[in-house]
């Protein structure tokens, strides 16, 4: 591959941190307006037509800029695997590296991971062995997900179910004993490494997340109102949905590896 093929992967890196900047800002106006309306509902009465029209416009640019992240990820990504099929120099070979790195996405890169290995699969279970995981504890018919922070006692190769023990059972529960739960994986997220900040992803403002409610040992949806990559701590700082106080929601700091993405179709 020439060295124009790399230019214009790079040219698509480029647009991509462009979208990335402008998603950003949608999401900072949204939030805005949330803060305003949470703050002030009767604003609705008085102008409602208005920041209702306001807010739905920016839902739209914000909708548009995310389709044209994915068809710019998908175009880059595709350039990445011919430039590998083509056998590039050791010193390509470093570009496409770099371009790599730049793609894991300030706002989320776990929209689109790639499908792990069954390997991959069991080394994960395997290396989670005696480590807190966030786990979802209730059934799939339940009226809510039930989602609390477990320690991973074993992996059972031949049913691919992890073995939990809930060590902090809540004030209500029927009783104060330990719990232990078998779970398939699709009911587990590995938090990231608490030594590690880089480790976790990097949800921009206005992103759901699922994240330990300060003081307890369980999960909660939430909105992300600050990255921890922007605050002088490696907390962020969140809205829980339900959390209202005084007709508004309070934002809390939360530890960076106490927050992991929203489950798809998650129920509350």
């Amino acid at each position: 591959m020439s060295g124009g093929d790399v230019n214009a992967m790079l040219e698509k890196c480029k647009e991509l941190d462009q979208l990335r900047d402008e998603q950003e800002k949608v999401f900072q106006e949204i939030n805005k307006i949330h803060k305003k309306l949470q703050t002030n509902p009767e604003i609705v009465e008085k102008s409602g037509d208005v920041i209702l029209g306001r807010l739905k416009n920016l839902y739209c640019h914000a909708k548009d800029l995310c389709e044209s992240e994915v068809s710019a990820s998908t175009t880059l990504m595709n350039q990445i695997d011919c430039l590998i099929q083509s056998g590039v120099s050791a010193a390509q070979r470093k570009k496409i590296d770099i371009t790599k790195k730049r793609m894991k996405p300030d706002s989320d890169n776990s929209r689109f991971p790639p499908a792990p290995s069954m390997r991959s699969q069991l080394e994960l279970a395997a290396n989670l062995k005696g480590e807190q995981v966030a786990a979802r504890v209730s059934d799939d018919n339940a009226e809510k997900d039930e989602w609390f922070v477990v320690k991973v006692t074993n992996f059972d190769k031949d049913t691919k179910e992890f073995e939990v023990l809930d060590e902090e059972p809540g004030d209500d529960e029927e009783s104060t004993q330990q719990r232990k739960y078998k779970l398939p994986a699709s009911h587990i997220i590995p938090f990231p490494k608490k030594n590690d900040p880089s480790s976790a992803p990097e949800f921009q403002p206005g992103r759901h997340v699922l994240a330990v409610y300060p003081c307890t040992t369980a999960l909660y949806k939430a909105t992300v109102v600050n990255s921890h990559r922007k605050r002088k701590t490696d907390d962020y700082l969140l809205e829980f949905d339900d959390d209202e106080e005084d007709g508004s929601l309070p934002q809390r700091s939360v530890p960076f590896y106490k927050v992991v993405p929203l489950p798809d179709g998650h129920r509350q």
